[in-house]
C-alpha cells in the first residue's frame, strides 16, 4: 500500500529524513519508533503530499506522492501531532466543517458525524465547544476527523502525546479497532509500549535513516535472547570479576555500562546465584541490581548508541 525507496528531505543543511526505505502492506499498522528528532514527523509530512521531498520515491495505493498528491489526498487521512480543531466550534461542528470540504453534504455528512461521534465516546458532549475539553477528548477528536472522510490509510503522528494514561488507553483501543477493520496506519511513537503493544511491524528510524524493521520478535532477535544483569561494584573488585566470568560458558558478554557491570547471559535467574556467591565470599553487598529482558529499548540503545528518551 505504501512504498518509500532512498527519501530524502532536508532542511538547509539538515538531513531531517536520509535516505529512508521501507514497505507498508495493505491492512497493516506499521510503526515508526524513534526520539524526538529522528525524523519521523518529517517522513509523515512528505507522505501526506505536506511538503515536497528533496529526492527519492514514495507511492501510496500506486500513486506518486510527488506527481499525483491529489489522488494520494483522496486515500489518506492525517492526524498531526498538535491539535487540529477549532476550538470555539463544538465537536459537531468541527466534524462537519472537515467533513464538507470533503464533499460530504446532507444525511450522508450527518451519518458520519454521528458514527464518529459514538466511535469517539463524545456523543454527550457533542454540542460542547471544543475550547471546554480535556486533553483526551481533544485528541479522541482530532483522531476521528481524520476519519471523516473514511480513508484507505492513516496517518498517526503521535496522538498519545500530553494526555492522562486512562485517555491514552482509550485512544490505543480505537486504533486497534481500526486496524482489526482492515485499515492501513502509519503511527509514530516514542513509547515503547505503543509500539509494542499495537503495530504489527515497527521501523526503528534515528537521525532520518531507518536502523532496523520488523516485528517485535525480529527486532529483539537481532540483539539476541539474553538478559542483562547489572549491578553497582567497586572499582577495586571489577577487574576481578570481568576475569572470574568473561571465560564462562553461560555469560554471553561481560563489561561496564554507564559505570555498572553488564552481564548479558540466556538466563539470569540461573546465573544470580552464582554472581551472589562471589560476591559473597569476598563480603561485598549486591548494589543497584537490575535484571532486565531484551526489548525496544535494549535494540535502539544498541543501534545508535542512545535511549528513546535522549
Amino acid at each position: 500500500m505504501i512504498v518509500v525507496k532512498d527519501l530524502v528531505k532536508k532542511f538547509g543543511s539538515l538531513r531531517a529524513v536520509d535516505g529512508l526505505s521501507f514497505v507498508v502492506e495493505r491492512g497493516e499498522l506499521f510503526g515508526l519508533l524513534g526520539p524526538n528528532g529522528a525524523g519521523k514527523t518529517t517522513t509523515i509530512n512528505v507522505l501526506a503530499t505536506l511538503i515536497p521531498s528533496d529526492s527519492g520515491q514514495a507511492s501510496i495505493g500506486g500513486f506518486s506522492v510527488g506527481s499525483n498528491a491529489g489522488d494520494v489526498r483522496k486515500l489518506i487521512g492525517v492526524v498531526p501531532q498538535e491539535i487540529a480543531l477549532y476550538t470555539d466550534l463544538n465537536a459537531r461542528d468541527n466534524l462537519r466543517f472537515w467533513g464538507s470540504l470533503y464533499g460530504l453534504k446532507g444525511k450522508q455528512l450527518n451519518s458520519r458525524v454521528d458514527e464518529l461521534l459514538e466511535m469517539a465516546d463524545l456523543v454527550e458532549q457533542a454540542s460542547q465547544k471544543v475550547e471546554t475539553y480535556s486533553g483526551g477528548m481533544k485528541r479522541r477528536l482530532n483522531l476521528v476527523v481524520g476519519l471523516i472522510h473514511g480513508p484507505e490509510v492513516l496517518f498517526l503522528d503521535e496522538p498519545t502525546v500530553g494526555i492522562d494514561a486512562q485517555a491514552r488507553k482509550r485512544i490505543l483501543e480505537m486504533i486497534a479497532n481500526l486496524s482489526a477493520e482492515g485499515m492501513t496506519v502509519i503511527y509514530t511513537t516514542h513509547y515503547l509500549e505503543e509500539a509494542e503493544q499495537l503495530c504489527d511491524r515497527i521501523g526503528v528510524i534515528d537521525q532520518g535513516k531507518m536502523v532496523a524493521v520488523g516485528d517485535k520478535e525480529d527486532l529483539i532477535s537481532q540483539i539476541g535472547d539474553t538478559d542483562s544483569i547489572r549491578f553497582q561494584l567497586a572499582d577495586s573488585h571489577r577487574a576481578e570479576f570481568l576475569q572470574a566470568f568473561e571465560s564462562r560458558g553461560d555469560c554471553v558478554e561481560v563489561g561496564l555500562r554507564r559505570g555498572k557491570i553488564q552481564v548479558r547471559t540466556p538466563d539470569g535467574a540461573k546465573l544470580m546465584p552464582a554472581i551472589q556467591s562471589w560476591l559473597n565470599e569476598r563480603s561485598l553487598p549486591l548494589e543497584q541490581l537490575e535484571i532486565e529482558r531484551p526489548n525496544l529499548e535494549t535494540l535502539y540503545l544498541k543501534l545508535t548508541g542512545r535511549g528513546l528518551r535522549e
